[in-house]
């Protein structure tokens, strides 16, 4: 399959390098060619000469054509390289731009080729949710 590795921060909309259990995990979202004019990439709009940081569409800077960041962003995939926390073989993967719960935390899911382990690419700091005992909350 062999992904390309962005060259720089400037191609994505998103890049995480981060550690996953056992494993070692490099995701990107690419930022996707203009559907209309078909001559740059699209991004968030620019006012006043600033990027507006929380907009709620995409913009092309060539031909103005936006975008809803919503219909944007399911248009999108998202690419790992990683070493897979379950058999610790390297692998690569592609999966949609798309948060899905999984053990109680929204995530980006990515599936290991050789075991077929789901990896979570979680927010930073996002803890999975324990399993509780319903027995011991009753005694209290």
């Amino acid at each position: 399959m062999a992904l390309r590795m962005p060259e720089s921060m400037d191609e994505c909309i998103y890049f995480t390098n981060r550690s996953v259990g056992k494993g070692q995990l490099i995701a990107w979202v690419y930022r996707k060619t203009c559907p209309k004019c078909k001559k740059v990439k699209m991004g968030k709009p620019v006012e006043k000469g600033k990027v507006k940081i929380r907009a709620a569409e995409y913009a092309c800077p060539s031909c103005g054509y936006r975008e809803e960041k919503t219909v944007h962003e399911e248009s999108l995939q998202i690419e790992a390289q990683f070493t897979c926390p379950a058999c610790g073989k390297k692998g690569e993967a592609a999966a949609p731009y798309q948060r899905k719960a999984f053990q109680g935390v929204l995530s980006f899911l990515v599936v290991c080729p050789s075991c077929k382990a789901t990896i979570p690419i979680t927010k930073k700091l996002k803890v999975k949710k324990a399993k509780s005992s319903v027995g011991a909350e009753e005694e209290m």
